[in-house]
């Protein structure tokens, strides 16, 4: 199954072939601040399985120095984050509210929930891992 996604303004898509090799809810430092929220929603596909259809020169990335393997994308234009290949080119990283398709899927865990943000809200009935 293809699900497709795209930036906010349009100028920038993608398809990914499913299955996810994962789909988490990070709730570390460094997904807050990209995602602006209490967590990031995250799945991840082999590279094989993602393809830019539209704008893959407005995608601009952003490697965190400090950082052994931190990394975050986004339109030029518009701002919105973007699937990014990791440091090491094992998995493209795609947040999920990029999706414009139902992946039929839905996370299946919180991680780094011990550095989790003081006023987010319950892990309901997902199962934590750091």
């Amino acid at each position: 199954m293809i699900v497709r996604g795209s930036c906010l303004c349009g100028a920038v898509a993608f398809e990914v072939r499913l299955p996810f090799g994962r789909f988490v809810n990070c709730h570390c430092n460094r997904c807050r601040k990209t995602s602006g929220s209490a967590h990031s929603a995250n799945a991840a596909v082999a590279p094989e399985a993602f393809r830019w259809t539209r704008g893959e020169t407005a995608v601009t990335r952003y490697d965190l120095p400090p950082a052994r393997s931190f990394a975050t994308a986004f339109c030029s234009t518009c701002g919105s984050p973007l699937p990014h290949l990791t440091r090491s080119g094992r998995e493209v990283i795609i947040p999920a509210g990029t999706l414009d398709d139902d992946p039929g899927v839905k996370p299946d865990r919180h991680i780094h929930w011990s550095s989790r943000a003081a006023w987010t809200c319950p892990a309901s009935d997902l199962p934590t891992s750091d």
